[in-house]
């Protein structure tokens, strides 16, 4: 039996919520809750009675009398369908002075606001886009930083029933149009400019130049950031409106219209490193409910907690976060470089805020591993709890890590979903063991399984990781999708009337999760399949290699594995090196994982949320078209994986 890593406590076990949900099931049914593995069984054979028990959990709303329709169809399942209710009220439930959320950024800015402000704030933003003939059913955009100007325009657009749609001001104008273009806002809210890294970078011509291709487009709605003691340039932007003037009423009161439980929030963009990016559409209700059960129970969040996610407003993690408002989080909000202006910025600010649930992306845990770094020795990180890790598979060295250099007596927390779902497949659980390598538990409502490629369910076997039965936060669909093809063909073609996520999972002895990488990603060499993060975790144990990236070459007939290497500063591979890497992957994987080429590049192409993207590598080494290269924070990158003269040989 594998030995946990961290496990709670009796006391820290059973003081939490989803403790406290299992006895509160336990004493109306009969039925024992023991273990996790017995609330996730009863909520999966009781979909109506676990949701509405979510509802309970604080929906503010009136759910109705039903809470199904049509439970057999995926998609097409209906969830609360007498239900009304609007998320901006669910968000803003004080109105009182206790601090609500902290904005900071790495110049050191810090700019706390109150729940009393907050709503104030949002009333008076919610007046003037209604005065501007924003209505249910509008889009709002926003070319923003995370700060509270991003919550703030969400919260005042969710609350007319509009539907907000962002993206990371580092995106290029062709970016945001490829996103934005397609739905068509009637209203644009965006900075002025952005830091990274020290360096101030000004907007104003890509406003002008996205403003101006953007037919639909009624007002702009610019904010200071790069001085935000002075109003914004507007000089360049004709028609628009400073975020000054937009919140220069007397409204006090906001009116949060009630809407169905589908009514659409938000607008979510897949990366688009194959394509035009998919608009995604997320209905209101589900997106709540989702994110309520997984902040409430799976992360034990309540007000007494202070929640952080470095993320921007271009990764689902922001809409994510924000929703731990509902939960009764204060926020911490982070714009800006992780490791600016110093590489414990991130540890540093957590100390600061007393951070009890810290998230953040399996990339900048290695790099925090990689640079040497010991929060939990040079900062006072007390008051964390729990820590969380998405974005990449996190590998069984960074768990090591973080029990190490972090915090022994903490719940650390891998978890996977997507923008697809805008939430979790598989994530924590606040009373279950950590085992190296794995995420805690499948979430709860979540028929969450393995199937291999005849479509059969395996445990300890690898294969896509499906979920079998409807639940909440599925997408409503795809904007300019009217039949719903692209929806269905996107995730019902592979196993029908099953949602086929794309991952490569496996279900291991301990009711746990394993993902090894990306479907479309997996390595198929002499007709073995071998996902990706199989072999980059490996390769990343040893101490000259920062980052790694697989792909599988098309090579005399059959398929030869290529593995790209990121060293240290001023280091080379050479050939004793490459003996290294190969004799670590053989230690620990099999030699079938062993690359028959390994090559160093100076960089490694990734998304704007710090996701390394293979399929574009893949498309390059075969000279195929790259179909978006906006998508790449990057792209530059690419250049670097062309015509190489060493894949052109045995």
């Amino acid at each position: 039996m594998t030995t946990p890593l961290w496990q709670p406590s009796p006391q820290r076990r059973q003081a939490t919520r989803l403790a406290r949900l299992m006895a509160e099931i336990t004493r109306e049914t009969g039925i024992a809750m023991d273990e996790y593995a017995d609330l996730h069984a009863w909520s999966l054979a009781n979909p109506e009675a676990f949701w509405r028990k979510v509802w309970d959990l604080g929906v503010i709303g009136e759910p109705g009398e039903r809470v199904l329709e049509r439970p057999e169809a995926m998609p097409g399942a209906r969830w609360f369908p007498e239900a009304r209710l609007n998320v901006t009220a669910n968000l803003l439930r004080r109105q009182d002075d206790a601090i609500a959320l902290v904005a900071c950024d790495e110049r050191g800015r810090r700019e706390p606001l109150s729940h009393a402000e907050l709503y104030r704030r949002v009333a008076r933003l919610a007046r003037t886009l209604s005065e501007l003939g924003v209505t249910a059913g509008d889009r709002v955009a926003g070319l923003v930083p995370n700060s509270e100007h991003a919550l703030i325009a969400m919260l005042a657009s969710a609350s007319l029933g509009a539907l907000w749609s962002s993206c990371s001001p580092d995106f290029g104008v062709q970016g945001v149009l490829d996103r934005f273009g397609q739905i068509a806002p009637r209203v644009l809210i965006a900075a002025d400019g952005y830091y990274w890294n020290g360096k101030a970078i000004p907007l104003h011509d890509k406003l002008a130049a996205v403003a101006e291709q953007l037919p639909d487009l009624e007002r702009l709605i610019v904010f200071s950031f790069l001085d935000p003691g002075s109003p914004p340039t507007l000089d360049r932007l004709p028609g628009s409106l400073s975020w000054q003037k937009a919140l220069e009423n007397d409204a006090t009161r906001l009116e949060c219209v009630p809407l169905p439980f589908d009514h659409p929030l938000y607008v979510l963009y897949s990366s688009g490193t194959t394509g035009k990016p998919k608009c995604i559409v997320h209905g209101a209700g589900g997106t709540l409910l989702q994110h309520l059960k997984e902040h409430r129970l799976h992360c034990d969040l309540g007000e007494d907690d202070v929640l952080f996610y470095y993320t921007t407003c271009g990764w689902m993690m922001w809409n994510w976060l924000v929703s731990g408002l509902a939960a009764g989080a204060r926020l911490v909000l982070y714009d800006g470089s992780p490791f600016a202006p110093t590489q414990a910025s991130l540890w540093e600010l957590a100390a600061r805020e007393g951070v009890t649930c810290f998230g953040t992306s399996a990339r900048y845990l290695t790099a925090c591993a990689k640079a040497g770094l010991r929060p939990g020795q040079d900062h006072d990180l007390s008051a964390l709890k729990s820590l969380l890790s998405t974005g990449s598979a996190l590998p069984h060295e960074a768990f090591d890590y973080v029990y190490r250099e972090i915090k022994a007596d903490l719940l650390l927390a891998s978890i996977s979903g997507g923008t697809d779902i805008v939430s979790c497949f598989a994530l924590g659980c606040p009373i279950r063991p950590v085992y190296r390598g794995q995420l805690q538990c499948r979430g709860l409502g979540m028929a969450v399984a393995v199937y291999n490629d005849a479509g059969q369910p395996v445990t300890g076997e690898k294969g896509e990781l499906v979920c079998t039965r409807p639940f909440p936060a599925m997408p409503l669909g795809f904007w300019n999708d009217p039949d719903g093809q692209r929806y269905r063909a996107a995730y019902f073609a592979r196993f029908p009337g099953v949602w086929a996520h794309g991952d490569y999972a496996e279900l291991t002895a301990e009711d746990g999760v394993i993902i090894h990488g990306r479907a479309d990603t997996v390595l198929n060499p002499g007709g073995v399949r071998i996902g990706t993060a199989e072999i980059t975790r490996q390769v990343e144990k040893v101490e000259e290699v920062l980052e790694s990236l697989c792909i599988g070459q098309q090579w005399q007939d059959d398929v030869r594995v290529v593995l790209f290497v990121r060293l240290r500063d001023g280091l080379t591979l050479d050939d004793a090196l490459r003996q290294r890497i190969r004799e670590t992957i053989r230690t620990h994987a099999t030699p079938r994982h062993v690359p028959a080429k390994i090559l160093q590049v100076a960089d490694l192409p990734r998304t704007r949320s710090g996701k390394l993207v293979e399929l574009a590598v893949r498309d390059i080494i075969h000279n195929q078209p790259v179909a978006n290269r906006e998508a790449l924070a990057n792209p530059e990158a690419l250049a670097l994986f062309e015509n190489l003269p060493e894949l052109q040989q045995p």
